[in-house]
């Protein structure tokens, strides 16, 4: 178990850097107090700009693609029998850390550029079918929570999927602890967007523009 664990508090300690925050104090701008409250992506866009959610989506991203590295680096030789799991535990552990950050009384975001993060550095195919389902369904629909859950459901899927074909070459017992990670990331995704889940299925989500001159409502 001590390498799961230290997965998970490395992934936690990557997760505590707080992107849209220090970019909104940086801004004289708590930014969990303007917009949805959320320290994320979305509402930095809609708060400062496309420029500075874009900033704030790449450092999301980035420190759960280096929480993995560093698991990687450090566990690799040792027990590469487990690798993919204990990427999956960097970025639970990351993901954890974004959206629970102990020193800001545990109200971060929702973790979706973190998830992001952990699919690019868990698998280059799921990165690809990911990057095409969450613009698809943005560009038709706009709205960034129904992207976000899409996204979420090709990694669960596509998870499976590679397992099946024997793609990540791990023992039954361990690809179903890598079954059980995915669907923990994936499903503390859909519990943070339970609110949003509700405005879809009423019409009252906001939608987001990002590549359009469309005002954001």
């Amino acid at each position: 178990m001590t390498p799961r664990i230290l997965s998970l508090l490395i992934g936690y300690c990557f997760g505590l850097f707080q992107t849209a925050y220090i970019y909104g104090r940086a801004h004289g701008v708590d930014i969990r107090t303007v917009g949805s409250g959320n320290a994320g992506t979305t509402n930095t866009l809609r708060t400062f700009g496309k420029t500075a959610g874009l900033v704030v989506f790449i450092g999301d991203c980035l420190k759960a693609i280096l929480a993995s590295v560093c698991v990687w680096a450090i566990f690799h030789n040792s027990y590469p029998e487990i690798m993919p799991c204990l990427r999956l535990y960097a970025g639970l552990g990351c993901i954890a850390g974004h959206n629970y950050p102990f020193y800001m009384k545990f109200k971060g975001g929702k973790g979706v550029a973190c998830t992001a993060g952990l699919i690019m550095s868990f698998s280059w195919q799921l990165t690809l079918v990911g990057i095409f389902v969450f613009f698809i369904a943005l560009g038709l629909t706009h709205y960034v929570s129904l992207a976000s859950l899409l996204l979420g459901a090709e990694f669960m899927i596509g998870t499976i999927f590679m397992g099946k074909m024997g793609l990540f070459h791990m023992a039954q017992a361990n690809l179903m602890e890598l079954y059980v990670l995915v669907a923990i990331v994936v499903g503390q995704m859909y519990v943070r967007h339970a609110g949003n889940i509700g405005r879809l299925k009423n019409g009252t989500e906001r939608k987001t523009y990002f590549f359009s001159k469309g005002k954001n409502t």
